[in-house]
C-alpha cells in the first residue's frame, strides 16, 4: 500500500492507499489511486464504508474477510498497534454468498481507539472518527459481545463527542444533511444473549448519549433517529468457530448492496430491505471529486480548534454567527447583486460601463452589513465573533473588490478611448484649419483631463481604513497606458507627416527630373554647341544634375520633417527612423520617375528630338534649308552618332564626376536601432543597401537592360533614317538638274536674240531685273519653292482647260459630231465624261469587270 509522502506507482496502489497518516497529514495522491482502480470515472456509482473501534479488536481482520482487502493485521504474539492513521482499499469481491455486491465499494480502515500508543491524547481519535462519519455512508462499529453495555469499551464516550461536534458543524440544516448508517458488528457472539437484546441495549445507550449532548438553537428536541439509521450483525468466534465465522461473514457481505426501506410508513420502524446502501446515505459527490472533498473535510476538522476542546458556548457562537452572517448578507445582496449583474452584462456585450455613484452605494452597503452583524453577534463568544466577522468582511470585500475593480477597469477603458478620440479630433481640426496645431500640447492637455477624471472616480471608491481601496497602482497603470496610447498616436501622426513629406518629395521630383530629361530634346537648338568634341553639359552631366537635384530636395524634406517632428515631442530615435524611411522612399520615388521617363515611347521621342535638333539646325541654331550641294550624309551621320551616345549614358545611373553609381549606402545610412518590424513592411528592398536581398548596387542603378538598349538603338536608327530620307527628298525636289552642254546649245541658238536684247535698253533693263531676281531667289533658297509653285499653277491651269473643253464638247452638237461623240440618250441616266472615252472616242471598257466575268 502507498503511504503518505511516498511516490505513487501502479504497484504501490495494488492493495490500497493511506489517506491520513499518524501525523494528521492528508495524502495528496488519493485521486491517483481512484484513477488506477477506475473509480474516478464512476460518477455517483460508488460507496464509502468506514470502520472504527477499540484497538486490537480485529477491525482489519473483519474488513479483509468481508471485502477481500489486505489491510495489515495484528500479530497475535506482539499485541501492538498495526493500523496508524486511516487507510483505504477497494472491495476485491464481486459477490458474497451468491449475491452480487455493490460496485466500487471503498473501505476505510480507521486507526483503533483507546490504544496505549496514543495514551490520553484523544485528539486524533475524535478527528478520525468525525472524518469517517462525515464522509462515509456506512460506519461499521466493531465491538466484542462482552463490551455491549460498557461505556468506554463500546466507544460510547467517543461517539458522544463525535455526535456533538457533528451536529454543530455538519447538521445545521436537517433538510440538506444526508443520513448515515451506524452498523454495529458484534464479534465473538456465543448465542447466549440474543442479537435483539444486544441491539436494544446499544440503541438505549446511544439514545441516552444523544439526550445528554448540547444542541444548537432550534434542534433542542431533535432525536438521534433524525440523523442516523442503525444496523446490527453478530459474528461467531473466528478461532473457535472458524468455519461458521467464514459462512457468517459471507452472509454479512451479501448485505452490502443497494437497498430500500420497508413500506410501513413509519420511518422509525422501517427496516432496511435488500441491502445497506440507501440513496439518502450518499454524499452526492462525484467520484472524481471525492479526493478533494475528503481533503477539504479533513482540513476543516484539523484546523478548527473548536474540535480540540469543544464547549457549548463556542459551538453555539459558531452556529449563531454563521446564521446571522447569512441573514445580513441578504440585504447586502439586494444592493450589490443588481450592480454586479449590470456590470457583468456590460462586460459580456463588450461595452464596459462606469456605474454612477458606485462608490457611495458600495461603501454604504458594506458599512451597513458589518454594523448589522456586530449589533447582533457581538454578545456571543468574542473569539468566534471576531473570526466570523473577519470571514464576513472577507466575503463582502471579495465581492466589493471585484465590483470596484470592474468599475476601475471600465473607467480605464473608457478613459483610454476618450483620450484617443479627443486627441484625434483635435488633430483633424488642426489639419482642417491649415495645419497650425501642436501635437505635443494637445496630448499633454488631453492626458491631464483624462487623468483627472480617472482620479476623481478612483477617489470616490476609496473607503477609510480599507487598504485595498487605495488604487494608486491602478492610477499608475492607467497613466502608463495613456503614455503608450499617446506614443502610438504620435507614431501614427509621424507616419502621416512622413506620408505628406513623401508626397511633397514625389511632386518636386516629378517636376525637376522631368525638366532634366526634357533638356535632352534641345541640346543643340540655339546653343551654338559644336558638333564635334565634348558633349554639352545637358547631356554629359545628366545624372550628376539629377543626383544634385534629388539630394537637394531630400535635404529640404528632411528639414521640414525634423522641424515638424519637434512639435510632436518625438524622440531623437523616432526622428532618425523617420529620416531613414524618408530617404529610402525618396530613392524609390526617384527610380519610379526615372523609369517613367525612360519608358520606350518617352525615351524614343526624346532621342528623336535630340537628333532633329542636331540635324535640322546649324551651328548658329538656324533651321537648315537643304540644297543638293549640302553634305546631308555627313551631317546626318554626326547627328545620329552623337545621339546614339546618349543611350549608354541613359542605361546606367552613373555620375560623370566619379564614373560610378551614387553612394546610396552613405546617402541612406545605416538602419537606426529603433526600427520595428512594422517600419519595414512597406519598404521595398534596395540593391547594394539591403545585402540580404542579393541585389548589387550596380543592378540597382541599371536603368536600361542590354536587350532594351539594343531594341532602342534599332528603333532610333529607323526613326533617324526616316528623317534623313525626308531631308534628302526635299533637297532633290528643289532644283532640276540641267546638263551642262544644254547651256552651250542655248547660247549658240539664242545669240541673235541675246544681242538684240543687249542693244535694246528696255529689254536690257528687263534682263538685269530678271537676273537680279533670280540671284536673290537663289540666295534665299527660294528657287525650289518658286518652281514648285509654278509647276502647281501650270498643273491647275491644265486641269481647268480640260474641264472647259469637256463642257464645250458635251454642250455643242457640232463639236460632238467632229470628235465622234454620240449624243446623250434620253433613256440613259449615265453621264459619260471625256475621261471615260478612249483614243477613238468610244467608251472605255473596264478590264477588271471582264476579268470577273471570265472568272
Amino acid at each position: 500500500m502507498a503511504g503518505v509522502g511516498e511516490a505513487p506507482s501502479a504497484d504501490s496502489f495494488e492493495h490500497g492507499v493511506q489517506i491520513i497518516d499518524g501525523d494528521k497529514e492528508f495524502n495528496a495522491n488519493m485521486n491517483e489511486y481512484l484513477q488506477v482502480e477506475r473509480v474516478a470515472e464512476a460518477g455517483f456509482n460508488y460507496h464509502i464504508i468506514s470502520v472504527f473501534g477499540s484497538q486490537s479488536t480485529g477491525k482489519s481482520t473483519l474488513l479483509n474477510n468481508l471485502f477481500g482487502t489486505e489491510f495489515s493485521v495484528m500479530s497475535e504474539t506482539a499485541r501492538q498497534q498495526t493500523t496508524k492513521g486511516i487507510w483505504m482499499s477497494k472491495n476485491k469481491r464481486t459477490e458474497s454468498a451468491g449475491t452480487k455486491m455493490a460496485d466500487n465499494i471503498l473501505v476505510m480502515d480507521v486507526e483503533g481507539t483507546d490504544g496505549r500508543e496514543r495514551g490520553e491524547d484523544q485528539d486524533f481519535e475524535r478527528k478520525s472518527a468525525l472524518f469517517a462519519l462525515a464522509t462515509s455512508e456506512v460506519l461499521l462499529v466493531n465491538i466484542w459481545e462482552h463490551q455491549v453495555g460498557l461505556y468506554q469499551g463500546a466507544n460510547m464516550g467517543l461517539l458522544k463527542t463525535v455526535f456533538e461536534v457533528n451536529l454543530q458543524l455538519f447538521l445545521k440544516d436537517k433538510k440538506s444533511t444526508p443520513r448515515s448508517l451506524l452498523f454495529f458488528v458484534i464479534r465473538d457472539h456465543l448465542g447466549t444473549t440474543p442479537l435483539a437484546n444486544l441491539r436494544n441495549t446499544l440503541i438505549q445507550d446511544l439514545t441516552k448519549i444523544w439526550s445528554s449532548i448540547s444542541k444548537p438553537q432550534g434542534l433542542e428536541n431533535s432525536r438521534i433517529e433524525d440523523y442516523f439509521d442503525f444496523g446490527f450483525a453478530a459474528l461467531p468466534h473466528k478461532i473457535l468457530q472458524g468455519d461458521k465465522f467464514v459462512s457468517e461473514v459471507a452472509t454479512l457481505g451479501s448485505r452490502f448492496t443497494t437497498g430500500h426501506r420497508g413500506k410501513s410508513g413509519n420511518k422509525d420502524d422501517d427496516e432496511l430491505q435488500g441491502g445497506v446502501f440507501l440513496p439518502e446515505y450518499h454524499r452526492r459527490i462525484p467520484a472524481d471529486g471525492f479526493s478533494m472533498y475528503a481533503e477539504g473535510i479533513w482540513d476543516q476538522i484539523v484546523n478548527n480548534k473548536d474540535l480540540d476542546l469543544p464547549t457549548q458556548q463556542e459551538l453555539l457562537a459558531q452556529f449563531r454567527c454563521d446564521e446571522i452572517a447569512r441573514e445580513v448578507l441578504i440585504s447586502f445582496d439586494v444592493v450589490i447583486t443588481p450592480l454586479e449583474e449590470k456590470q457583468a452584462e456590460a462586460t459580456r456585450f463588450g461595452k464596459p460601463t462606469v456605474l454612477p455613484d458606485l462608490g457611495a452605494t458600495g461603501s454604504k452597503a458594506r458599512t451597513e452589513v458589518l454594523k448589522s452583524f456586530e449589533s447582533q453577534a457581538s454578545r456571543y463568544h468574542k473569539g468566534v465573533f471576531t473570526r466570523k466577522r473577519q470571514e464576513l468582511e472577507s466575503k463582502v470585500d471579495t465581492r466589493m473588490k471585484a465590483l470596484y475593480q470592474g468599475q476601475l477597469s471600465a473607467a480605464h477603458k473608457a478613459g483610454v478611448v476618450a483620450f484617443s478620440e479627443a486627441v484625434s479630433n483635435k488633430v483633424k481640426a488642426g489639419q482642417k484649419a491649415g495645419g497650425g496645431y501642436e501635437f505635443a500640447e494637445i496630448v499633454a492637455s488631453e492626458k491631464k483631463k483624462t487623468l483627472d477624471i480617472f482620479k476623481v472616480e478612483a477617489q470616490s471608491l476609496a473607503m477609510q481604513g480599507v487598504p485595498w481601496t487605495n488604487f494608486k497602482t491602478q492610477y499608475m497603470l492607467f497613466e502608463q497606458e495613456l503614455d503608450e496610447v499617446s506614443g502610438k498616436l504620435r507614431k501614427e501622426e509621424m507616419r502621416r507627416l512622413a506620408t505628406r513629406v513623401e508626397r511633397w518629395v514625389k511632386s518636386r521630383l516629378g517636376e525637376a527630373i522631368g525638366l532634366e530629361f526634357n533638356k535632352l530634346g534641345s541640346g543643340r537648338a540655339g546653343t551654338g554647341a559644336p558638333e564635334e568634341g565634348e558633349r554639352p553639359a545637358t547631356e554629359k552631366d545628366l545624372w550628376d544634375r539629377i543626383w544634385q537635384v534629388f539630394t537637394g530636395i531630400v535635404k529640404e524634406a528632411e528639414v521640414r520633417f525634423a522641424e515638424r517632428a519637434k512639435s510632436f515631442d518625438a524622440s531623437d530615435e523616432e526622428v532618425d527612423v523617420g529620416m531613414w524611411r524618408l530617404r529610402r522612399k525618396s530613392w524609390v520615388a526617384l527610380r519610379e520617375k526615372v523609369d517613367e521617363e525612360v519608358m520606350e515611347g518617352n525615351i524614343l521621342m526624346k532621342l528623336r528630338e535630340n537628333f532633329e535638333d542636331k540635324f535640322r539646325y546649324d551651328e548658329a541654331g538656324v533651321p537648315r534649308i537643304w540644297r543638293p550641294t549640302d553634305d546631308i550624309e555627313g551631317i546626318y551621320t554626326k547627328a545620329r552618332e552623337s545621339t546614339l551616345k546618349l543611350i549608354p549614358l541613359l542605361s546606367r545611373f552613373r555620375l560623370a564626376s566619379t564614373y560610378a553609381p551614387p553612394d546610396l549606402v552613405s546617402f541612406i545610412g545605416t538602419q537606426p536601432g529603433g526600427v520595428e518590424a512594422g517600419d519595414e513592411e512597406d519598404l521595398p528592398p534596395i540593391g547594394g543597401v539591403d545585402e540580404d536581398e542579393g541585389k548589387s548596387l550596380e543592378e540597382e542603378t541599371t536603368v536600361l537592360s542590354e536587350s532594351k538598349r539594343q531594341d532602342l538603338v534599332v528603333r532610333f536608327k529607323k526613326t533617324a533614317d526616316g528623317v534623313f530620307v525626308e531631308a534628302k527628298r526635299g533637297a532633290l525636289g528643289g532644283v532640276t538638274q540641267v546638263p551642262w552642254y544644254f547651256y552651250g546649245l542655248l547660247l549658240a541658238l539664242g545669240w541673235n536674240e541675246l544681242f538684240a536684247v543687249l542693244k535694246n535698253p528696255f529689254l536690257f533693263l528687263l534682263l538685269i531685273l530678271m537676273i537680279g531676281g533670280l540671284y536673290v531667289s537663289y540666295s534665299l533658297n527660294l528657287l525650289g519653292p518658286m518652281m514648285h509653285m509654278g509647276n502647281a499653277a501650270f498643273t491647275q491651269g491644265l486641269d481647268i482647260g480640260k474641264e472647259r473643253l469637256r463642257e464645250f464638247i458635251m454642250n455643242q452638237e457640232m463639236a460632238r459630231q467632229a470628235v465622234g461623240v454620240p449624243a446623250k440618250s434620253g433613256n440613259s441616266t449615265e453621264d459619260i465624261g471625256m475621261d471615260d472615252l478612249d483614243t477613238k472616242g468610244k467608251k472605255k471598257v473596264d478590264d477588271s469587270a471582264h476579268g470577273d466575268d471570265d472568272i
